[in-house]
């Protein structure tokens, strides 16, 4: 499995998916927002497995406002990208020489044990959204369109 489609299954969404990963080509070009929306979730850190078992993901702290992700020996780099009340991540792929984006959406359990991560489809984003301005206007407009997402993945804290 290439490192894009790695991106598309687990994204994070953090990236986790900070990154989802694949069943399509989540292949962007741009991120959802040009920098964070905001800082580093804590309960988002630390070491988490797909509920099988037979995926793990690290997420750690880069900065204030930035993740690292090691998800099958690939590494991401991702961020909040908050649209229209969604918690989207932007998810880049620092493995590959073109540095290609996820957007993923990401819901964490109050209990902060279980973490679902869904990759938006990279066929839902009409080609010509180029620039993150247009890509977050674009998400704006069909964040309840659960056509815009692929299956959802679903990790634990700490296994």
């Amino acid at each position: 499995m290439n490192s894009s489609n790695l991106i598309c299954r687990l994204g994070f969404g953090v990236a986790v998916c900070l990154c989802i990963l694949a069943f399509n080509a989540c292949e962007f070009e741009v991120p959802i927002t040009s920098s964070p929306t905001r800082k580093v979730e804590e309960r988002l850190l630390g070491d988490w497995s797909s509920l099988d078992g037979k995926e793990k993901m690290k997420v750690r702290r880069l900065d204030d406002s930035i993740y690292i992700v090691y998800f099958d020996g690939d590494l991401f780099r991702a961020y909040h990208s908050d649209v229209a009340e969604t918690a989207f991540v932007s998810v880049q792929d620092i493995n590959s020489s073109d540095r290609k984006y996820a957007y993923v959406v990401w819901k964490l359990s109050d209990d902060g044990k279980r973490l679902s991560l869904r990759s938006v489809k990279s066929t839902a984003i009409p080609k010509g959204q180029k620039d993150s301005a247009r890509v977050a206007e674009f998400l704006k407009e069909n964040a309840r369109n659960p056509e815009l997402f692929g299956e959802e993945i679903e990790f634990s804290k700490g296994n």
